[in-house]
């Protein structure tokens, strides 16, 4: 009994000393920014479907992004010295205090504009030295100042937890101030939060009053309200005259958690704003003594809700002082005028209830994204696939991506800075990413879902763009893209080997086949029925290619393999074997004919007619300008950067070649040879410019050995991540270590902090869908691949510790090797496995006695 008690003590104890550990020295760092490489850092902050708000490089909170729409380059809330910031008081005892805000230097690039107003909070007092710290999705601000007693540290986050996507999408932004007494004295700390309610302030409807009053044309009688419950205090932000269909109506909410050893103290209102006298009041307030005194309810009230802790700081010692970010802003109107419900607002009523229902949840969610995050960095690959697969996550927590109320999954091709870019989950942008499948199954099958039952038709025409709201075979937009539809086949036989659900496969494989075979309609994409696309094929260049090409056939033969091998579970063995013959006589025809020795080629050929282009294979509009003699928009003789896009995939999902082994590996050899610049100095571009300067990149497309056609398609000259990435991580997988590592770190060194956001990889708009293909170089390094069908885990047989994601589980797996023999120890951190067999390269399957069953927190160790 004496032993239990000693024991449940020490338990006790131990939790306690977790609970005051800082957070900030439990994130493994991943990359580091100094002062000089802070100007574009923003990480979003909030759950997958929920927007967002920043954290800035110098601890402000930028890109307001939590009503539905984007926001960069301007802001959804308050700007000027009325943005929303947060601000510290200090004191020693029998010294005047000292009040800034929380924020680093302005960079010198801000210094000028018109009316001395060039960057938010330009005329508050700032700590002179500022740093930042990152594993999405912790980011960490560190200031300091030499006329400051404190350091502080600013993290910031929300839980990200792979195959849980309810916990990776809570609509907060946790955001801790570390504070350090740096002094051989007592020290008074307060900490302030302050922001205006912006509800029905949607970004495109404000203006301003001579006296400098913002007005939100679409806000009207709004209001704050303090609230304090047996767990937390804070103020609770709502409107009784916005509409409450609109996009821009909804709650917010600023709340700390409740502590015996703070001081909390607020205000729901401030003066009048004449001349920002709102912001001058609070200054005046909380820098007398740290503490905030409630206005008295008068007309001229200004809607700046303010909330203080404050604590004492022993010499040396640090404290954290905590605070929420919560929203919920229900309605969406997605690439339409059809209004949406938000998935996550039917899980809370409204801001205050997320902290209600998540605020004993959360200690636990931050402990299982640390355990994701530490896990992750610990693994063996090199830091440039770390940084890639981590930080291009935050695309799924940016307005890139939401999810109606039914739980479904969709996506903007990117963001603009008002809006949405290139609506539908585009099939040929989305086919790349491999982060949604191996992180968030669930998600990746709604997805599919949404592909084949809604945006496909009878005849298997799918439309590659999906409007909504959703229509059983209706929502498919009119036009087909031929690497769009294939890659849908090809990404349904991945999410159906990593979920296991076959029924999920019988209740669409009847779609499965139509979609496939749509390809083979008269003057379709393969009319004749060999398989070798010679129609005209639409394609993510935003073109058709005429004739057979690289990108669209090997695309096409990734699709007959994955259309075989389910086929054969579903025991349609006619249609396995049809695609068995087609893949094999057009790999051979692809080799023969597609093959000029170094690289993949397109050859051109152009239909006879107008009238032989089949309806919905090719956009009308293209139709009244095209010259059947020349076609404008082709690759011909180019070296394509993704040609062996349908190889890429075929790898992850451990199809085999798709086309001969040793022609892959020379293609990427003449892509690494004749696409890759180390500088753009002389290279001319009529696009788009993702690459400037002396930066390295892969070019989208190459002449090397002339004939580049006169007007090639639209993006030949440019350099876009999801490409370089496709093209780098088939370097991996075919042994080209140096190369592909090159070039992945050749993106994220663009990707500074200075020139560009670390958490923001831009093609047709920001944080773009396609470079989480970067994810798939996880996969690679670590020889990934996994099937819940066959029970069965594959993983290279390079001694190294690695990280790996099912989409339902996640967890460990160390390989040691010893002589000829391998030890290796599986554990599984979240969810659970079942195998019958695990393989190490290609080495012989082991086989377990029957069925392993790893449930979360077990490892299994066996030598190999």
């Amino acid at each position: 009994m004496k032993k239990y008690i000693y024991i449940l003590s020490f338990c006790m104890s131990f939790s306690l000393m977790a609970q005051e550990e800082l957070l900030s020295e439990k994130i493994s760092i991943l990359k580091e920014y100094d002062q000089d490489h802070l100007h574009r850092v923003a990480l979003p902050i909030g759950g997958i479907g929920t927007g967002t708000v920043s954290l800035g490089g110098s601890g402000e909170l930028r890109d307001w992004e939590v009503m539905n729409v984007p926001a960069k380059g301007y802001s959804t809330v308050t700007t000027g010295n009325d943005a929303p910031f947060f601000a510290i008081y200090t004191r020693k005892k029998n010294a005047r205090p000292n009040t800034k805000a929380l924020l680093g230097p302005i960079n010198p690039a801000d210094y000028q504009h018109y009316e001395g107003r060039s960057v938010d909070h330009h005329g508050f007092p700032r700590f002179r030295n500022a740093s930042f710290e990152a594993t999405y999705p912790f980011g960490i601000v560190s200031l300091s100042d030499k006329t400051m007693p404190v350091k502080v540290k600013i993290v910031g986050y929300n839980p990200f937890i792979p195959a849980d996507a309810d916990a990776s999408g809570i609509p907060m932004a946790i955001l801790k101030y570390e504070v350090e007494n740096t002094t051989s004295e007592d020290l008074e700390v307060a900490i302030s939060g302050n922001i205006r309610n912006f509800i029905g302030k949607d970004g495109s409807k404000h203006t301003s009053d001579w006296k400098g009053d913002f007005i939100p044309i679409g806000a009207k009688d709004n209001k704050n309200e303090y609230r304090k419950t047996e767990k937390f205090q804070g103020i609770y932000m709502f409107s009784n005259g916005v509409d409450k269909n609109d996009a821009a109506w909804g709650t917010f909410a600023i709340s700390t958690p409740n502590n015996k050893q703070a001081q909390i103290t607020y205000r729901t209102s401030s003066t009048k704003n004449d001349w920002y006298n709102s912001t001058l009041n609070f200054w005046d307030d909380f820098g007398a003594d740290g503490l905030l005194t409630e206005k008295d309810k008068q007309y001229d009230i200004d809607p700046l809700a303010s909330l203080a802790v404050k604590k004492s700081l022993k010499a040396g010692e640090t404290k954290t002082f905590t605070f929420y970010l919560t929203w919920n802003f229900p309605n969406r109107y997605a690439w339409s005028s059809d209004k949406l419900k938000n998935y996550y607002s039917t899980q809370y009523d409204n801001a205050w209830d997320v902290v209600e229902k998540e605020i004993d949840r959360l200690p636990a969610l931050t402990e299982k994204t640390l355990q994701f995050t530490n896990s992750l960095i610990a693994s063996t690959y090199p830091e440039e696939i770390k940084e890639s697969a981590l930080f291009n996550l935050s695309t799924l927590r940016s307005q890139t991506v939401f999810r109606t109320e039914d739980g479904k999954m969709f996506g903007w091709e990117g963001v603009m800075d008002r809006e949405g870019s290139c609506f539908g989950s585009c099939t040929h942008v989305w086919n790349y990413e491999q982060a949604t499948p191996f992180l968030f199954n669930k998600l990746a099958l709604t997805m599919r879902e949404v592909e084949f039952e809604y945006a496909s038709g009878e005849d298997g025409h799918m439309g590659f763009r999906t409007k909504l709201p959703l229509q059983k075979e209706a929502s498919g937009i009119d036009l087909a893209a031929a690497d769009g539809q294939m890659g849908t086949i090809m990404k349904f036989y991945r999410d159906w080997q990593l979920s296991g659900d076959s029924e999920f496969l019988k209740k669409h494989w009847p779609k499965i086949k139509t979609v496939l075979a749509y390809a083979w309609i008269e003057n379709g994409w393969d009319g004749d029925v060999d398989g070798v696309m010679e129609g005209v094929q639409h394609n993510t260049m935003d073109v058709e290619y005429y004739g057979p090409n690289p990108q669209m056939q090997i695309w096409y033969l990734g699709a007959l393999r994955a259309a075989e091998e389910m086929a054969k579970f579903m025991d349609d063995k006619p249609f396995a074997k049809k695609c068995k013959s087609l893949f094999e006589y057009g790999s051979e025809w692809t080799d023969a004919n597609l093959f000029n020795g170094e690289y993949y080629v397109h050859k051109t050929q152009v239909p006879e007619s107008k009238e032989a282009i089949a309806k919905g294979l090719v956009g009308e509009h293209r139709l009244k300008g095209l010259d059947l003699n020349d076609p404008y928009y082709q690759l011909k003789t180019g070296c394509l950067v993704d040609q062996l896009v349908g190889q890429y995939m075929a790898h992850v999902l451990g199809l085999g070649y798709l086309v001969k082994e040793e022609n892959v590996k020379t293609a990427l050899q003449s892509i690494q040879k004749y696409n890759k610049r180390d500088g753009m100095y002389e290279h001319f571009n009529n696009m788009r410019s993702y690459a400037m300067g002396d930066e390295k990149a892969l070019l989208m497309a190459s002449w090397p050995n002339g004939g580049r056609p006169t007007i090639p398609f639209p993006y030949w000259s440019e350099v876009m991540t999801g490409f370089e990435y496709t093209a780098a991580i088939g370097m991996l997988y075919e042994g080209m270590e140096e190369e592909g590592l090159d070039n992945i770190k050749n993106i994220r060194d663009r990707y500074d902090g200075l020139k560009r956001n670390p958490f923001d990889e831009a093609e047709c708009g920001h944080h773009y869908a396609r470079a989480m293909a970067s994810w798939a170089g996880v996969i690679a390094e670590s020889g990934f691949q996994f099937s819940a069908i066959d029970k069965s885990i594959k993983f290279t047989d390079k001694p190294g510790k690695y990280f790996w994601s099912t989409g339902t589980a996640w967890g460990m797996c160390d390989i040691v090797k010893n002589g000829n023999d391998y030890e290796i120890s599986l554990e599984v951190l979240h969810g659970k496995l079942e195998l019958e067999t695990i393989q190490l390269g290609n080495h012989k399957l082991h086989k377990f006695k029957g069925t392993r069953s790893i449930n979360e927190g077990q490892k299994t160790a066996l030598n190999y």
